[in-house]
């Protein structure tokens, strides 16, 4: 008998491209069975007909461990994140990860060691705008060794919000995430239409480094009306033969806090937006659009609040995400947004591709939706037990259905932005409920830690 059987469920195998009907068993937080036939179990979910696939990997977070962040990431199906990103995100990764290993977690966690605030600011690089010294990228090197030796799944650049990073330390950083055989995030250096040179410096990281490379939350960097010219280097890239991937989101306004390089002065005339295009997202303001006024005080006093940028076209998030090397990510929980304050992108992100990509617009299959949300992160992350449908993956698992998935969350001003979606029924992290009909189980922790074995590779 099974620890658990899913009964009568839409079964979606990424892998094999497959799409039946049947039950699957879970027994020691693996799946342990996948059949036509009847099989018996201590509890039994009814999918009635719901699809089932794995749980999605979201390639690119900002979860690094908050609770409540990670609660709204599994009522949409996540059950892996992957945090520091942009370049931001803890240093020292095995007190990170011996923590909430020790505490437990609603869904998995893996980490990135990021550059542009972690090393730099470790070694002293803390002026934004300019490059480290020689000694300083030497030291964030043997920084960076040891944080792969600590399990770092990746190295994660945030460019736009260190402009003055020098190519030799982008390039001395990934050449050693080679040797380990790495990924390699990078948030680019710039957006708009200079950020098309900025895609084609992360596709020179690989040509130069060898790195696997990827362009992260493209839609935010490109979106604003270059988007075809962005994908033609980045298809030229892949028919090329280059390590070359990218992740991209569900919205057209990207989140990030107001005293970044991001939103230095300059930066609405580059995406051709007014102070009225600005919603704050956390803090004293949250939930207003901003005036010049409040832009000034945001900048000089409160740093580290998020907002809202409607800088993107609504059209080119889906153009975005047609290529098949596009993964799906939420660039969520910036800030560690309190509850009823942050972006959408939190709570909506994949019940938000499915309901539009799938049965609004036709664009994706079902089967290829899933892919991306599963498979294609897993593969490029190397986690050879997640993202699969299959005996002996684990059992990370999503019930969805698809006729109501929908994403309810809304920009602060305009609606609640951890509004719950709809359509996503149970999700399990390990073998374990974490939301069942809906729900979010609040004391579920079955999330565990990944950290990878570091392994020197040996090119020829």
């Amino acid at each position: 008998m099974f620890d658990l059987v899913i009964k009568n469920g839409t079964l979606v195998d990424p892998e094999r491209g497959r799409v039946t009907v049947g039950h699957l068993g879970v027994s020691g937080g693996k799946i342990a069975a996948i059949a036509r036939d009847e099989i018996d179990g201590k509890k039994t979910i009814d999918a009635g007909l719901s699809v089932v696939c794995p749980g999605f990997v979201d390639i690119h977070a900002h979860v690094d461990g908050y609770h409540y962040s990670a609660r709204c990431m599994a009522r949409q199906g996540i059950t892996t994140t992957v945090g520091g990103n942009c370049g931001f995100g803890p240093l020292d990764l095995a007190g990170f990860f011996d923590r909430y290993e020790a505490e437990g977690f609603p869904i998995n966690q893996a980490m990135m060691i990021g550059h542009s605030f972690t090393l730099r600011e470790k070694v002293g690089a803390e002026d934004p705008y300019s490059p480290a010294t020689r000694e300083q990228v030497r030291q964030m090197a043997e920084l960076l060794e040891t944080a792969f030796q600590q399990g770092a799944i990746g190295l994660s650049f945030g460019l736009e919000y260190a402009p003055g990073s020098s190519d030799e330390e982008v390039l001395v950083l990934s050449r050693i995430a080679a040797k380990y055989g790495k990924l390699v995030a990078v948030h680019t250096r710039t957006d708009s239409w200079a950020g098309i040179g900025a895609i084609k410096e992360v596709v020179r990281i690989n040509e130069l480094t060898g790195a696997t490379v990827q362009v992260s939350h493209l839609v935010y960097q490109v979106g604003m009306g270059m988007m075809t010219e962005a994908l033609e280097v980045l298809d030229h890239a892949v028919a090329s033969g280059l390590d070359v991937a990218a992740d991209s989101g569900m919205y057209h306004a990207f989140a990030t806090f107001i005293g970044s390089p991001v939103y230095d002065e300059g930066c609405l005339e580059k995406w051709g937006c007014t102070y009225h295009d600005l919603f704050v997202a956390t803090g004293k303001y949250a939930g207003r659009r901003c005036t010049e006024e409040m832009y000034r005080e945001l900048r000089a006093n409160h740093k580290d609040d998020v907002v809202v940028a409607f800088a993107c076209r609504e059209s080119e998030v889906y153009e975005a995400l047609m290529p098949g090397y596009m993964m799906v990510s939420t660039d969520g929980a910036v800030g560690s947004p309190e509850p009823g304050t942050g972006h959408p992108q939190d709570a909506g992100t994949y019940p938000r591709f499915f309901q539009k990509m799938v049965r609004e617009q036709g664009r994706l299959t079902l089967v290829e939706a899933v892919r991306r949300c599963t498979l294609l992160p897993a593969e490029r992350l190397g986690l050879g037990s997640k993202g699969r449908l299959k005996v002996g993956a684990d059992a990370d698992l999503v019930i969805l259905n698809l006729d109501r998935i929908a994403d309810r969350a809304d920009y602060p001003g305009f609606g609640i932005p951890d509004a719950p979606p709809e359509g996503i029924e149970h999700v399990l992290v390990n073998g374990q409920p974490v939301v069942e009909k809906g729900q979010v189980l609040e004391d579920a922790l079955p999330g565990r830690v990944i950290r990878p074995a570091c392994q020197v590779w040996n090119w020829v």
